[in-house]
This record gives C-alpha cells, structure tokens and sequence, in this order.
C-alpha cells in the first residue's frame, strides 16, 4: 500500500508538504502543488479516510443490528435506512443477529469497535437486558427499529395490533368462527402485540381462543409449512387462516400447496405483510401493508437528530399500515 511517505519521496518534498496539498492547511506554492499532485497520481495515493475520521472523531458510518436478512421485508428495511443514510452522507455498516441475543451482541460489540457515529438496531428477545444496556454505556447514539422494548431510546416500527385485529375481524365477517394464527418468535413486541389483536378480534365476536389453532412460525418460512401442514392435514381444519409474517405467509402457502388445498375454496387467507407481487398472484392476497419506507428514513432522522445533539426525550413512533383487500380472503 501506498504512503505519504512515498508520494513525498517522488516529488522531493517533506511528508507534511504533502499533507498541507492534501488538507489545504497552508498555503503551497503551486510549483511544489502541482509537483506533488502529479506524484499522487503517478503512485495511486489514497487518503486513509478512516484515520482521518477518526482523528476527527467521527467515521461517517453507522450501524444496524438486524434479524433475517432474508426476509424480504427485513431487505426491504435495510434497503430504506442505507438509501436515507446515503443521502445524508453515511455509510451503513450491517449485521445480522439472526434473532439470537448473544449473536446481536457480538454484532453490535463488533459495529461499536468500529466506532460507528450510530446505531440503529431491531431488538432481539432479552435484547433490553443484555445488548441494549452495553450500547447506552457508550453513548453511541440509537434507534430502534420495528420493534419496540422498554428502553429510553427512540423507537419506530409498524402498527401491529389494529392490523392484526382487522385482518381477524375480515376474516370473521366473512361467516368463520375458527380462524387459525400463525404467529412469529416468542418474546419479541411484534409477535406480542399481532397475537393480541388477533384475540381481541376473537374476543370482539365472543369466540373463545382455541390452543390448538394458534400456531408458533417463530417467523420462519419451514416452521410456518410445518405447522401449517400438521394443522391443515386434520379433518377437522379450520376452513380460515391468517398469517402475522411474510416469511410465515411463505410458508403457509407451501403447505396449503402440498396439501392440495385451494385458496380461497378450501381457505380463506389473510396476512401481515405484503409482497411487490401479492396483487400479481392468484389469489391474489388480502394483506396489511407496512410503510417500510417510512419506518427506514423515519429512523434515520431520529437518529441523525440524536448524533446532532438532539437531547429531547425519546419518542415512540408508530407507522401506520394499509389494508389491501383482495381476493384471498374469498371476497370476490
């Protein structure tokens, strides 16, 4: 790799004339300028920026701790904060917890070694006892993003419990009295909260909650088409479904899929989350939408606000969803 030291060598000039063409710190005659820009050139000379930054004590980088990247919502997610991060002139640095604590901390150990500027982070279950509490000791400034814990920081995600308890309450208008949920990783306030409309739902029409048609996806497309399979294999499957992921929707498509039951005919579907091609495929799926884009750059403005000095008290915001009605539901 090339140096100063090697660009000062060409041109035959000390280190720190080169420095001052470099920076603009003192005036150089511009003889000696032009000499050492041509030797720049000639040997490929990069600043160090990540030295200089840090001599200024800001990297220009900030982190996200974040779970699925293969999840197409979470892509999309990580695609809105990098787009808005860039316009601000930041990089974005990402790891994926995978939904685990212990790996969130090592990611978010691993981001903060990097001396990032911020942090912007989509809690995993305990992530408020554990990896939250090691971020605060640093100040590093932080977000979190679609889900919320009790923490003293900024919060942004979706509207869970409305949507939930519409997509249940559509479904039930629709004459079903057993309407199945499958429902995402234990623990975290998404999961929490969307289970919760979901009974409310139920609890609107007096129907009781029946154990055996809520079903764990723990947010996961293979244990969504297990559960689902097992559930819709029984002759006494209920003829309704809703689905509180998209990874879990995937799922539950599959296992309708090798079970040979159709949609709507067989069972009538809804969901959380929606697909670019949701209104492409037949059936076309009835769905809650999240403003993913706004959830992105909504969290991006906190916490450029919070690296800014913002030293109001924290905000909660929701983003609300938008129902999309279509015929999966058995609506025509």
């Amino acid at each position: 790799m090339t140096t100063m030291g090697d660009v000062a060598r060409l041109a035959g000039v000390s280190a720190s004339t080169v420095s001052h063409v470099l920076n603009g710190t003192r005036k150089v005659n511009t003889a000696t300028r032009l000499r050492v820009e041509a030797a720049i050139e000639e040997v490929g000379y990069r600043r160090n920026g990540v030295a200089r930054s840090l001599a200024a004590g800001r990297t220009h980088t900030v982190g996200l701790s974040i779970s699925a990247l293969t999840n197409p919502y979470f892509g999309s997610l990580v695609h809105a904060v990098e787009r808005a991060l860039s316009d601000a002139g930041y990089v974005l640095i990402v790891g994926d917890s995978h939904d685990d604590v212990v790996s969130e901390q090592r990611v978010t150990g691993s981001l903060l070694d990097r001396q990032v500027d911020g942090m912007i982070v989509a809690p995993a279950a305990g992530s408020e006892r554990f990896t939250l509490p090691e971020i605060t000791r640093t100040a590093t400034p932080l977000v979190l993003i679609d889900r919320g814990v009790a923490a003293g920081c900024d919060q942004v995600g979706p509207e869970n419990f409305e949507a939930a308890k519409s997509l249940t309450e559509h479904l039930l208008d629709r004459g079903h009295r057993r309407v199945a949920v499958v429902r995402g990783i234990a623990g975290i306030s998404s999961t929490i909260e969307r289970f919760e409309g979901y009974c409310a739902a139920l609890a609107g029409r007096g129907i009781a909650i029946d154990p055996a048609l809520v079903l764990d996806g723990e947010s996961s497309t293979d244990a969504a088409e297990r559960v689902v399979y097992a559930l819709m294999s029984d002759v006494d499957r209920p003829a309704a479904l809703v689905s509180l992921n998209n990874a879990m929707t995937i799922g539950t498509l599959k296992a309708l899929r090798g079970l040979g039951l159709s949609i709507p005919n067989d069972v009538a579907f809804a969901c959380y989350d929606d697909f670019e091609w949701s209104d492409l495929f037949e059936p076309r799926l009835t769905a809650a939408a999240q403003d993913v884009d706004t959830i992105g750059t909504t969290a991006v403005e906190l916490l450029l606000a919070r690296m800014r000095g913002n030293a109001d008290a924290p905000q909660q915001i929701r983003v609300p969803t938008t129902f999309h009605h279509r015929n999966s539901c058995g609506c025509s």
